[in-house]
This record gives C-alpha cells, structure tokens and sequence, in this order.
C-alpha cells in the first residue's frame, strides 16, 4: 500500500478488514477515499469467499466525517460545473457509499475507537453490528455546521437504532454521545476495553462465518427489507419464500446429517 492510499484492505480468511487510513485528517472523508471505498465495496457485490465485512478507522479516530478542510480549498468532484451542482455529485456519491454497504451480501461490522462524527457516524449506523471502545464519541455533527441534521442516511438509520426520541435529540443538536451511553441506548451493541474493537469486531466476523454463506447472504437480505418497511404479511411471504429455498440447498442436507451426527457441518455453498 502507498503513503497515499486511502483505505487498507486485508484478508483474514473469509473477513475483509477494511481499514480507514487518512489518521492525520483523523479518517475524513476525502474524495480518494470515497472513490476506493465505493470501488471494493463494488467488488465485494460478488465476492462470495468473503463472508463478512470489518470497518475500522486507524490511529486515533474512526471517521470524523467529511473533510472539510478538503473542501474549502477547492476540492470538486465534477469539475466544470457549478459549486450547486458538484456539491449535489458529491451528496450522491457519499449516499452511493452507504447503500452499497447495505446492499453487498457480507454483513458489516463497524470497530470504532475515538470519533465517530458526521458521515462517520452514518458509516457506523450502516452496519449491521456495531462494536466500540468507551472512548468512542458519536456525533451527528451536521446541525453544529449549519446545515441539515440529516445526511448520509442518519435521519433514516438513527431513529431504526435507538428509537425516534433520542435520534431526534441527537440530530437536531448534534451532542456527543459516548461509548458507554452509546452501549446504554442501543447505538452500539458491544462495549469493549480501549485497543480491543478491531480485535472484537473480528472475532464477531469469524462468528459469523460458521454458519452457512446462502445463510448470511438471505439474512442480511431479510433484515434490509424489514428496515426498509414491509408489512408483517408481506415479510413472513418474503420469510416463507426464502426458507423454501433454502431448504433446497445441499448445505441445508448438510446442516442437518451434521446436527443428527453431532459433529460440525461443513459447508460448501452449494
């Protein structure tokens, strides 16, 4: 990896550890770093040896958002165009980011130390399980730079997370909510000791990758469209469908001659 990379990508069998890496701009979004994120995770859409995704921030941070440094000395996503139209290409391009962490199969698990403010809280929410250090700082920073308290897809994760109350609470006034309180409202699912996300977060990804990959895949699919709203008819339809398939599956045969032999299944995607 060069100085200049952005975002570090290491393989640990079946988990993706997909590693922020601009520790001097405390993991801000750049442009670069925006284009390689969306780049992997595009890749990541088919990639079906890797089973689960890990996204860390490195140094003292995991994202503190946009880097707004970048963006007042004149960094543009279209060029020729003006300021309305590259600032709404830029909207587009980090919105693109979070649906493709909800859309690609692997479930996401967020490590995250230090700030999480702005588009890095949105990048936290996006994922499916969120691990964090006590001195970890969540922040919906918008309103705080006068502009809306919602973005990157924050108004629509935050009040699915911890409910509408305290989500409207935290958009509209932008506080830091901490590790521990974050644990206490349900913003984050495990509070680790300081050092321990990354190392956390991973071992959650490994859990995962016990079961059978068609598995994680139809489940992640299930939960993204519970999110998204269906009525609890339309979902046990989605559900019983679903199950039906996979019941068609030689890892279903297999899960099964494996619970009545006593021994662990081994699964082939198959």
């Amino acid at each position: 990896m060069s100085a200049s990379e952005p975002l570090r990508i290491e393989r640990i069998g079946p988990v993706t550890v997909l590693t922020l890496t601009r520790p001097e701009r405390l993991n801000a979004l750049s442009h670069g770093l925006l284009r390689r994120l969306g780049e992997v995770l595009d890749g990541l859409m088919y990639d079906y040896e890797q089973r689960v995704v890990v996204l860390a921030g490195e140094g003292r941070a995991f994202c503190a958002g946009m880097d707004l440094k970048g963006q007042a000395e004149g960094a543009s996503w279209v060029d020729g165009v003006g300021p309305t139209q590259t600032t709404y290409a830029l909207q587009e391009v980090v919105a693109r980011v979070i649906t493709r962490l909800r859309d690609i199969p692997q479930p996401v698990v967020a490590a995250v130390h230090g700030v999480a403010a702005g588009g890095g809280l949105s990048l936290a929410c996006a994922a499916d399980v969120r691990v964090a250090e006590p001195g970890a700082r969540f922040s919906a920073a918008f309103a705080r730079l006068g502009v809306s308290g919602g973005d990157m897809g924050s108004s629509w994760f935050l009040p699915r997370i911890v409910g509408f109350e305290r989500a409207a609470e935290a958009l509209y006034t932008g506080r830091e909510i901490g590790g521990e309180e974050a644990e206490r409202i349900g913003l984050v699912g495990h509070l680790v000791p300081a050092g321990r996300a990354r190392a956390e977060a991973v071992a959650i990804a490994e859990r995962m990758c016990e079961v059978a990959p068609f598995t994680t895949r139809m489940t992640k699919s299930l939960l993204n469209a519970s999110r998204d709203g269906l009525t609890l008819r339309h979902h046990l339809e989605l559900e019983n469908r679903t199950q039906v398939m996979m019941t068609a599956t030689d890892d279903f045969r297999e899960a099964c001659d494996a619970f009545g032999e006593r021994r662990p299944a081994v699964f082939r995607d198959r």
